[in-house]
């Protein structure tokens, strides 16, 4: 288990429980109440760090490298899931994955950014990253789901969309901007999920759901810590200050009614259990989705223009 630097005190009661199990086993558990003293201030210590984070922290939790990712997700709540490749126009993206499932007999199409656990993973999903032809991928799978009236879900967990000359060559703002407007208008439920990093339009390009949600470690914002204090202070040594004024955690974003609701996760952030974490997106897609199927074609595209035209603040002035 990899520890976060606020996470320290934890990872130093948890080492010193794991010596003194060792030592139980070749001392007929006279050690037993020692540990499980041990285990008791652990959970006392964790309860007490994580209701009381920073919004840097939870980036940091966002960010954690034994975080669940999509395909972690998508195996753990559906059945049947088919795996869609292309854009039928460049190349098939490997930082966006999607295909047809069903979750509890429902079919769905599913769709979310993918990152990778080691280095080679990585450089072949390009950390979560997309390329143009990502995007239109994404728009096709969506297209197609619309076709056969099948509702949508998607998971966002990106650091942006690829930020590399040949993605601007190929049309990457074309392409966002092309699956805002055919969101927009989708017939079919859509759902949306962030579940660790949600970063301008390279989340919002696959994010533009009738229902938002977070999980409750994650960020969604027009720009990263980093990008934010480089561009106002020159240096990324301000990143702290950066994430706590630009408000980018789930409460938050739910104060200021950007998203619908915060997912619950594991004490500890979903990379302690991802199961547990599962469980509890698989609910909120199940409630969501008995919702909105509900709700007729023109209303969901109604209910869906309403309620992004409807956020932020302004005011005319003469």
């Amino acid at each position: 288990m990899q520890y976060l630097d606020f996470e320290q005190p934890i990872a130093e009661l948890e080492n010193k429980i794991e010596e003194l199990k060792k030592l139980s086993n070749v001392s007929d558990g006279v050690l037993d109440k020692e540990i499980e003293s041990l285990n008791k201030r652990v959970e006392k210590l964790r309860s007490s760090i994580f209701e009381n984070l920073t919004r840097w922290q939870r980036v940091q939790l966002a960010r954690h490298p034994d975080r669940p990712y999509t395909l972690d997700y998508i195996y753990k709540i559906t059945e049947n899931f088919v795996e869609l490749h292309g854009d039928r126009y460049q190349s098939d993206d490997k930082a966006i994955v999607g295909g047809f499932a069903t979750i509890d007999g429902q079919s769905v199409m599913i769709i979310g950014h993918q990152k990778g656990r080691d280095t080679q993973q990585r450089q072949y999903r390009r950390f979560g990253m997309a390329n143009p032809e990502g995007y239109r991928k994404a728009y096709r799978l969506m297209k197609l789901a619309e076709k056969f009236n099948v509702p949508i879900i998607t998971l966002l967990d990106t650091p942006g969309a690829y930020p590399g000359l040949e993605a601007e060559e190929r049309g990457q703002a074309e392409a966002i901007a092309k699956n805002l407007k055919m969101m927009a208008m989708l017939k079919v439920p859509f759902l949306t999920i962030v579940i660790g990093e949600g970063a301008s339009g390279g989340a919002i390009g696959i994010g533009m759901g009738n229902e938002v949600y977070m999980m409750e470690n994650t960020w969604y914002s027009v720009i990263s810590p980093e990008s934010c204090s480089s561009i106002l202070w020159k240096t990324w040594d301000y990143k702290e200050q950066a994430a706590a004024v630009l408000k980018l955690t789930a409460p938050d974003l739910k104060e200021l009614k950007v998203i619908d609701g915060v997912i619950p996760e594991p004490l500890g952030g979903a990379h302690r259990d991802h199961d547990a974490a599962a469980d509890e997106v698989k609910k909120q897609i199940l409630k969501s989705l008995k919702k909105l199927k509900k709700m007729k074609p023109e209303k969901l595209i109604e209910q869906r223009i309403e309620k992004y035209a409807s956020m932020g603040q302004w005011k005319t002035v003469k």
